[in-house]
């Protein structure tokens, strides 16, 4: 009996182990399949009893993996960041006009929040909108991090403007993702982007009140 128990027991753990792996990966894949969701309908829209069957599993599993509705969409937002968010950092690069990186920017945020049929817009600037404040909190982190970027990189060659003139890229992209979110075309967005790219540039022209 000795030698049975301590032949069983390597093979237990290896099996315990087993399972833990394939939790992980559910809970993986889980957050996969929530974040589509979540992009698509947007938080509120979206609740436990489609999540559980999206998900195949029940409340109280939900509440076990990812501590709550809130807590899942913490973990979709920053998937969602790292690897479907605009990506500002590659875009505004310290080698370019500033006129033509913002540019870039509007065009390359048309094409994101237009690239799916379903999936359209921004899902941080989605979620700065929810009724739940725990979910605004979270969105208006990003969108928060995402601004001062931006600021930053425009105080760099208009230092005294630079305010401003972040916070009028921020709320073009903004509507961006809400006239994406409401169907507007790629085409027609893509035309607004470049028309933002114009009024970018300018603003940045000197006024005659500029010169002495």
């Amino acid at each position: 009996m000795k030698n049975q128990r301590s032949q069983a027991t390597p093979q237990g753990a290896e099996d315990l182990a087993v399972r833990k792996q394939r939790r992980s990966l559910d809970r993986e894949a889980g957050i996969l399949i929530a974040k589509d969701l979540f992009h698509e309908r947007g938080f509120d829209a979206v609740g436990i009893a489609e999540l559980t069957r999206a998900l195949n599993i029940n409340p109280p599993s939900l509440y076990a993996a990812y501590g709550s509705k809130a807590g899942l969409f913490e973990r979709c937002l920053a998937v969602y960041v790292e690897e479907a968010n605009l990506p500002a950092d590659k875009i505004l690069t310290d080698d370019r006009p500033l006129h033509e990186a913002m540019t870039d920017l509007f065009l390359n945020a048309a094409a994101l929040y237009t690239r799916s049929k379903v999936k359209r817009g921004c899902m941080a600037a989605e979620g700065m909108r929810s009724a739940d404040p725990q979910v605004r909190a979270l969105a208006n982190g990003y969108g928060d991090a995402a601004a001062s970027f931006i600021e930053r990189y425009i105080r760099q060659t208009q230092p005294q403007r630079s305010r401003e003139l972040a916070d009028y890229v921020v709320t073009t992209l903004q509507g961006f993702s809400a006239a994406a979110r409401s169907g507007l075309s790629r085409p027609r967005l893509t035309k607004v982007a470049s028309l933002a790219g114009q009024s970018f540039e300018a603003l940045l022209a000197p006024t005659s009140g500029s010169h002495p």
